[in-house]
């Protein structure tokens, strides 16, 4: 096993759950397509040793390495298995200390995309706490994060790439890396556009739907000229942006979205959209941030 951090990888965060799995499944498959390396971590977290009771340290001082034997096992059947499922992939194995969002977070900068399942927590988490690790990792990481809730489902050829527009700048970045991920699947790209009735009396809804259109339109004009062969469409849909694009992704290999877009709030960097796609999408969700490097727009 390796501490080294690895520039350019695909960096998978695991444990012993399933969601795990299905996460180190999905980052292998990526690294493989994009020919990265996919760099393996899996977070030993002490649970909260400082200021807590000496009844608590007493119990990780006994328990502790044992614990990291067991993590040590499970990291390197993950190894084992990314190998054998993509035998000319380089595999880096490392076993971190601290919690799986800091260990995740410090190694974003630098990696091609971070994967996660959406209840991955370590087995001391498990027990001893219900810390969400998908939210604060997409609040502060540099790089796209992908949440893998299930399997990919591919009911067609070519499958399809969905992504999220709404115009702004964090959904731009969405739009790029939607195009890049659908020319390397040679997947049809679904532009998805949701709207909602304005409270402006003097604007109709046919207008609302048309400059939304407009917006959705020049937004991909420009990745299409660079992607010529991902086969493009668009889709404007009346309704709350979540079911939209869930809706929109019930068969598709992957959506993306970006990690807030316009009507956020300044103090909010994951919006609620990004927020309810991790939790109800239908497929695995990529959340890609401004390029300003932490979310923010």
């Amino acid at each position: 096993m390796s501490t080294s951090h690895v520039r350019g990888a695909v960096v998978v965060g695991v444990d012993a759950t399933s969601a795990a799995g299905l996460a180190l499944a999905w980052a292998a498959d990526e690294a493989a397509l994009r020919r990265l390396p996919l760099h393996v971590v899996l977070a030993v977290d002490a649970p909260g040793l400082e200021g807590g009771s000496a009844e608590l340290t007493s119990l990780w001082t006994s328990w502790g390495p044992a614990i990291r034997t067991v993590y040590a096992t499970v990291l390197e059947e993950a190894r084992d298995f990314a190998v054998g499922r993509h035998p000319e992939l380089t595999v880096v194995a490392e076993l971190a200390d601290g919690s799986p969002v800091d260990v995740l977070r410090a190694r974003a900068p630098g990696s091609s995309m971070v994967v996660i399942g959406s209840r991955h927590r370590g087995i001391v988490r498990d027990l001893l706490s219900r810390e969400s690790v998908g939210e604060p990792l997409v609040t502060h990481a540099p790089c796209p994060v992908v949440v893998v809730r299930a399997p990919e489902l591919v009911t067609h050829a070519p499958p399809d790439v969905v992504v999220g527009v709404d115009g702004s700048a964090v959904s731009a970045e969405a739009v790029r890396f939607a195009f890049e991920e659908a020319a390397f699947r040679e997947a049809r790209l679904v532009a998805v556009s949701a709207w909602q009735p304005t409270h402006l009396r003097d604007v109709s809804s046919e207008e609302v739907e048309d400059e939304v259109r407009r917006v959705l339109v020049e937004s991909t004009a420009g990745w299409r000229e660079k992607y010529p062969q991902v086969d493009l469409r668009h889709s404007v849909v009346r309704g709350h942006p979540v079911r939209v694009l869930s809706d929109a992704a019930q068969c598709a290999v992957v959506l993306v979205a970006g990690s807030r877009g316009l009507g956020g709030f300044s103090g909010l960097l994951l919006g609620s959209v990004g927020q309810g796609l991790m939790h109800h999408a239908p497929c695995p969700v990529v959340i890609v941030p401004h390029p300003a490097g932490d979310g923010a727009v």
